[in-house]
């Protein structure tokens, strides 16, 4: 199959680094894949093309600067004629729909990636684009979503059941795998001791994320115990940022929270953890740094947002969103008992690469063949 994925961008995000992911999977399958990004750069469009895989930009100026980007992808996907134009999320799955009068013998696929979204956190931009998404849901050939709760959020809100599939993220697990060396620099490096538990929170930094609960859970077992310092892994607005900040300020945990900034290099970040935590307050579908980080060895603690309870298969890990008292408490339950090696043994099982890409590949593989028998039909008749 030739397929054409198209995203935003390719910088560091759990949406993106799944695409690279399953695009590698399925060029070293044998596949032809090209890559169409909306948005020039990104640390990720590296690791495309050192894995061989055709990278292109088609550099949209803004939000409005429409036409002139639209004509470049217009005339590189005629030029290319993939089998398959599988859009990764919102926009570019619009984009795909909105293309496939121009190429109807083109397979369109839309890729999913998150579940109940509060829009009253972003600006008016979004609901509008959810809306239109919704409206359009029945256009694509087939929609893959990563999550059980990505689907029904998403059935609910008006997409066809028949052309949903749930296809969930698939972790490299031998990369993301334990490395006590690695541990101990990343320790060094934050100026950590041996003896000190620590407690992380991956994610970029927006409201989705809900960094100020992981910092009031934080406080509260840091009054508790002075044996456990407190790690914030991402970037984001400055505003946000200094907003955080001054919470934990507030909070006296000034000499507890480690502020490191978006991290390329993640395997040592997550060695590095005792328990990791996601505390989001809406919006996740399959969490990746829940996978990353268990692959790793890790035990995690979440909120009941998206599938992070179906991941973690722990009921007493996770909690009810924006809820600090009780991820204060999971947290405390994981550092006495969790199990790192059941954490990692629950991704190998459960949640691979290759399962990802086998599942992906026998979805678009289906998809171009039942198109084509029916084209043939259309013909006979």
């Amino acid at each position: 199959m030739k397929i054409l994925f198209l995203a935003r961008s390719l910088e560091v995000g759990g949406a993106e680094r799944q695409l690279v992911a399953l695009a590698t999977g399925l060029h070293q399958r044998g596949h032809h894949i090209l890559v169409v990004t909306l948005y020039r750069g990104g640390p990720l469009e590296h690791d495309l093309k050192n894995a061989g895989i055709t990278v292109i930009n088609v550099n949209q100026a803004g939000r409005w600067a429409l036409f002139l980007f639209l004509h470049r992808l217009i005339l590189l996907i005629n030029r290319e004629t993939p089998d398959v134009l599988h859009g990764y999320l919102p926009f570019p799955n619009l984009l795909a729909v909105f293309l496939r009068p121009l190429f109807p013998r083109i397979r369109t696929v839309w890729g999913v990636r998150a579940s109940n979204m509060d829009f009253s956190q972003y600006d008016w931009f979004w609901p509008i684009l959810f809306r239109t998404t919704c409206f359009f849901s029945r256009y694509p050939n087939l929609i893959i979503v990563n999550s059980n709760a990505g689907r029904d959020y998403h059935l609910k809100h008006g997409f066809p059941g028949d052309k949903i599939i749930v296809i969930p993220n698939g972790i490299d697990t031998t990369y993301f795998m334990p490395d006590s060396r690695a541990r101990s620099q990343k320790r060094a490096e934050w100026e950590i001791s041996d003896s000190e538990k620590v407690v992380g929170l991956i994610a970029r930094i927006d409201p989705m994320k809900d960094h100020a609960t992981f910092l009031r859970a934080a406080a509260i077992l840091g009054r508790e115990t002075k044996a456990v310092r407190f790690v914030c892994v991402g970037d984001g607005p400055e505003l946000y940022k200094s907003r955080l900040r001054q919470l934990v300020t507030t909070l006296g945990l000034e000499r507890r929270v480690i502020w490191t900034g978006a991290c390329a290099d993640m395997v040592p970040v997550y060695n590095a953890l005792d328990i990791a935590v996601s505390s989001s307050a809406f919006g996740e579908g399959f969490p990746n740094v829940l996978g990353e980080a268990m692959a790793c060895g890790v035990p995690c603690v979440a909120t009941d947002v998206g599938d992070s309870g179906y991941i973690i298969a722990d009921g007493k890990l996770i909690v009810n969103p924006r809820d600090p008292e009780a991820l204060s408490d999971a947290i405390k339950k994981a550092l006495s008992f969790s199990s790192p090696a059941r954490a990692r043994e629950r991704i190998v099982v459960n949640f691979n690469l290759t399962q990802l890409v086998e599942r992906t590949e026998a979805a678009l593989q289906t998809l171009c063949a039942s198109t084509l028998s029916q084209e043939t039909a259309g013909h006979a008749r």
